[in-house]
């Protein structure tokens, strides 16, 4: 006889931001997934791990539904896949069963919220850059000039003192920006 396993997911953003209040009650699953990856996508391995793990009459609880996904779409389609499985969803922040009809309803609205949100907020920064831009203000990165560092190791590089893995190390860049910085000058 199978036995129905408490399945816990638990995600944070960044290796900055900290787990200890998802991973609090832990010790009470069966087993636990967690993942530090941004909630843009679902190619994360914890999720993956955890959606390959759930079956019929499994119970997974995520401290918030946010967790999971930061969209309507992926959240749906991962709910969905649940369902599918048989898998019960919980998310203690927004005191949601996905057993529930009403549940069900309460997500698929959480959700859209969420996704409202984050296109207001993405729509402000957008006029934020805008504003900047008309003030004469620069947006984004601060573009990097060539100091003395990367002059010298491209001098080094084209006269083939040292390869080109050398001379980027040397200039403290990444690869596509020495190339490019490189080509923008004509070196």
């Amino acid at each position: 006889c199978i036995q129905m396993a408490k399945v816990k997911y638990n995600r944070i953003s960044s290796k900055t931001q900290h787990l200890d209040r998802q991973e609090a009650d832990n010790q009470e699953y069966d087993k636990v997934f967690t993942d530090v990856a941004s909630g843009k996508n679902t190619e994360r391995s914890g999720l993956k791990a955890m959606l390959e793990y759930v079956r019929d009459g499994d119970e997974l609880t995520v401290e918030s539904y946010s967790r999971l996904a930061r969209n309507t779409k992926d959240l749906l389609e991962i709910v969905e896949r649940l369902q599918e499985k048989g898998v019960v969803l919980i998310s203690k922040k927004e005191g949601l069963n996905t057993s529930t009809p009403t549940g069900k309803l309460i997500l698929t609205m959480f959700g859209a919220l969420a996704t409202f949100e984050r296109e207001i907020m993405l729509e402000r920064q957008a006029e934020g850059y805008q504003a900047r831009r008309e003030a004469g203000g620069s947006v984004g990165r601060p573009r990097k000039e060539a100091d003395k560092a990367f002059l010298n190791a491209v001098k080094r590089w084209r006269n083939g003192e040292i390869q080109a893995v050398e001379a980027i190390k040397l200039s403290n860049m990444s690869k596509s920006l020495f190339y490019r910085m490189v080509k923008e000058m004509g070196l």
